[in-house]
């Protein structure tokens, strides 16, 4: 069974669009600071910080501090437990879109 408790927070997690930015941007970068965050987003520190905080808990990035810096990275795995759910519900709806298929060749033929 897909683990409901997981899917909440990455949904959650992704649900916001600045966050969903950020974990995009990390994950296009590869490695980003929080600084370099920040910059440029309009969006203050302790925002991006509190962001960034949601996505750790989600479990789709990971931290790294060097010194006074804390660099982020995404965490692709975090994301199998919604690829898993999605995979589940593509198989429901691609049969039923095939029952559907034939139903409509048969009543058209």
């Amino acid at each position: 069974m897909i683990e409901a408790e997981a899917i909440n927070h990455i949904m959650r997690a992704l649900a916001d669009p600045t966050r969903r930015g950020m974990f995009e941007r990390i994950a296009t970068e590869g490695e980003v600071s929080v600084v370099d965050l920040t910059r440029g987003s309009g969006v203050t520190q302790g925002a991006v910080s509190q962001h960034l905080k949601a996505l750790k808990q989600a479990g789709l990035v990971l931290e790294r501090p060097e010194g006074r810096k804390v660099y982020y990275r995404a965490r692709p795995e975090g994301l199998e437990p919604l690829s898993a759910w999605m995979d589940h519900y593509r198989a429901f709806w691609r049969d039923r879109l095939a029952d559907l298929h034939s139903v409509l060749e048969e009543m058209d033929p």
